[in-house]
């Protein structure tokens, strides 16, 4: 099992910064850690992972705004939203135990999730 805890969100206006963390019990070997969000009446989309050697993976319409952070020496994994958008309020989840990067169903545990509101 592992368990996950985010937090860091909040409101803000348009152009503001937050910074989601979550606590991750433990890592498994060989598998993909990473935050999606879901928006009210929308679906659930990737917003970026850890892949297994380190690197990370962004989707497309992320890069460059957010920024994904892993510190295994303290089962902590980070998103950094800057520049942000009315668009970008919803839902923020952390995963694990993912077998492909930005493929949420690969996923296995999922944190509670944390609001992200931003303002006009």
């Amino acid at each position: 099992q592992v368990q996950l805890v985010e937090s860091g969100g909040g409101s803000v206006q348009a152009g503001g910064s937050l910074r989601l963390s979550c606590i991750v019990s433990r890592t498994i070997p060989g598998t993909y850690v990473g935050w999606f969000r879901q928006a009210p009446g929308k679906e659930r989309e990737a917003v970026a992972c850890i892949k297994p050697r380190g690197n990370a993976g962004y989707a497309d319409d992320e890069t460059g705004r957010f920024t994904i952070i892993q510190d295994r020496s303290k089962n902590m994994l980070y998103l950094q939203l800057n520049n942000l958008k009315p668009e970008d309020t919803a839902i923020y989840y952390c995963a694990a135990g993912g077998s492909a990067c930005l493929n949420d169903r690969t996923y296995i545990y999922w944190g509670q999730g944390t609001q992200v509101t931003v303002s006009s």
